[in-house]
């Protein structure tokens, strides 16, 4: 199932494709019984980053921890599915079916129309948790689009479970630990209304799934007898006992193998540096947080096994939640649940190229060439071990590069520790 970044292309959505990449019955049985629902391989990944985004509202008190600080996260994703009309992404609403059937004994949904106090104030409702769904990406930009920089703002630190504060005339208010798993579907001008520039913090945290094209017309819509409607409502009650074993008890934590977190770093250290090479530094923090995405990922299909959690204390594994005391135990993935969370990664991350692309430059069309590669990167890579400024300076103008832009770009080099002076005009690459 590897997934080679640097095999990279964005010309057609044949290189952005998820599902067909997996082995679906190794997926939990919930997730196969949703894609059942699609017609073409598009509504597949469509309804896999779907499934996954509302089930991730619904596994609450399990985290895990990262960074040298231990932060912790909690599984929920932030998710905006960018496609033209008319292109199938309205099969996500199946997913909104799942989170319903919580909702109407537990109440997480909160309504994407809403301004930016409404929507504060049914989070704070809620206790900071909750499951935002909008199929129109159109209200969005509507309802946003005078306080845009706000909301931003405001999912921003939702997505990194910082605190939500704001300060009226009529006291003050904080979510201390915002819980928000969001789904939006939408067009690119309904994107970009939300994620203005490559370089807001936003871009990082949101994944993003690029559906290019049209949706063929199916006869089959014609004849349907409506039959699967009732999958997501059955695979809702699956998702239902999930989340009351879970909810009702004390925080729970989930984690990598020691193993899992090494194969994780090396792909940051390895596999993204073409990404990195072929985009840019601004690139460079949606690399790094794509691994959270990734441990949220595989922790929701540890969750979706349906009660079968591995306890670092106690291998044996458990066929309810209810059937032990797992308060004080850490529960660790499966390489199975890695593997499948790692390739969905590595696609993502291709898909948040595209987006970032689309960003980037004027144009508006989806998925279109990834932009030269960036001079200095590749004059760099170009070096020799050894050289000197002035056969440096040689070769730049060669490519159409002035005298002035490669000193100045050595000096930088210099300043980051990659080349190292040996003597006037004569340098070492460092890294």
């Amino acid at each position: 199932m590897e997934t080679k970044i640097s095999s990279f292309s964005c010309e057609d959505q044949l290189n952005l494709r998820i599902v067909e990449h997996l082995d679906q019955t190794q997926l939990p049985a919930s997730l196969q019984q949703m894609l059942s629902l699609a017609t073409t391989p598009e509504e597949q990944d469509i309804l896999l980053l779907s499934a996954l985004t509302a089930a991730s509202a619904c596994v609450p008190n399990l985290f895990f921890r990262y960074g040298p600080t231990g932060k912790k996260y909690f599984a929920n994703l932030q998710c905006f599915i960018l496609a033209a009309a008319a292109s199938g992404k309205g099969i996500a609403n199946q997913a909104l079916e799942m989170v319903r059937v919580i909702d109407e004994q537990y109440p997480m949904l909160i309504a994407g129309d809403s301004t930016l106090p409404a929507w504060y104030n049914a989070l704070e409702k809620q206790g900071g948790c909750g499951y935002m769904h909008e199929s129109e990406g159109s209200v969005i930009t509507d309802i946003w689009r005078t306080a845009a920089a706000n909301y931003n703002t405001a999912l921003r630190k939702a997505a990194e479970h910082e605190p939500i504060s704001r300060n009226r005339c009529n006291g003050a208010s904080e979510i201390p630990c915002p819980k928000l798993s969001m789904l939006l579907t939408g067009t690119f001008n309904q994107y970009r209304a939300l994620v203005p520039s490559v370089e807001n913090g936003y871009f990082s945290r949101l994944l993003t799934l690029v559906i290019r094209g049209s949706h063929p017309f199916c006869k089959s819509y014609v004849c349907s007898t409506g039959e699967q409607s009732a999958v997501p409502r059955m695979v809702g009650r699956q998702l239902l006992k999930v989340y009351e074993h879970l909810a009702f008890g004390p925080e729970r934590e989930w984690s990598l193998t020691d193993d899992q977190k090494e194969r994780l770093g090396t792909h940051l250290e390895t596999e993204y540096e073409t990404l990195i090479a072929l985009l840019g530094d601004n690139f460079h923090s949606a690399v790094i947080r794509m691994a959270v995405q990734i441990e949220r990922i595989a922790m929701i299909l540890t969750a979706l096994r349906g009660m079968s959690f591995s306890s670092e204390l106690d291998s044996e594994s458990s066929s309810s939640f209810g059937s032990r005391d797992f308060s004080s135990e850490r529960f660790l993935c499966s390489d199975a649940d890695y593997e499948i969370a790692e390739l969905i990664g590595n696609k993502l991350l291709l898909h948040m190229a595209a987006a970032y692309r689309l960003i980037d430059g004027d144009s508006q069309s989806l998925v279109p060439d990834i932009k030269p590669l960036d001079p200095r990167r590749l004059i760099f890579d170009q070096l020799k071990s050894e050289y000197k400024l002035q056969e440096l300076i040689s070769e730049a103008k060669t490519q159409g590069i002035s005298r002035a832009t490669v000193i100045r770009w050595n000096d930088a080099w210099q300043e980051q520790g990659q080349v190292r002076k040996i003597e006037y005009g004569h340098y070492r690459k460092v890294i």
